[in-house]
């Protein structure tokens, strides 16, 4: 019998997950990588200490890459989130409300992103589905 579109989609929504998790992971390491070393681009690199930009760029490179990785997904991914709203509504909002004439898509987008993942988890291939089960094997080896 044929499977539905719907079962076959639902099927492999967790390494569709995944694969978002991964890709929205690079994308936000890639902002803080942007801030702390300037690569891979150096149109930002923030001063050590500025307020906000400099501890932005770091809580960026940390949750990107926990985010990327699929470690602690759902506090990076909760981290992330608040400060991409805290970027929007004290950058961007100020020059309107409409994120289109504000510029303040990316941040809007991220914001989501990480939220949606803060409720869904890391997906199929995150290394938090392992992480509760290290201790067991260590267990299982010792005897």
């Amino acid at each position: 019998m044929a499977q539905s579109l719907e079962a076959r989609l639902n099927s492999n929504l967790p390494i569709a997950l995944s694969v978002f998790r991964v890709i929205f992971g690079l994308l936000f390491l890639s902002h803080g990588l942007s801030s702390v070393i300037g690569w891979p681009a150096a149109s930002h690199v923030a001063p050590v200490g500025q307020w906000p930009d400099f501890y932005a760029g770091w809580i960026e490179l940390i949750t990107g890459a926990l985010i990327t990785a699929g470690l602690f997904t759902r506090p990076a991914a909760f981290l992330a989130s608040g400060e991409m709203a805290f970027a929007y509504f004290t950058v961007h909002f100020p020059h309107g409300f409409w994120p289109i004439n504000n510029h303040g898509e990316d941040s809007v987008m991220f914001c989501f992103a990480f939220l949606l993942l803060v409720f869904a988890g890391g997906g199929a291939y995150a290394l938090d589905d392992h992480r509760g089960r290290w201790p067991k094997r260590r267990s299982r080896l010792r005897r």
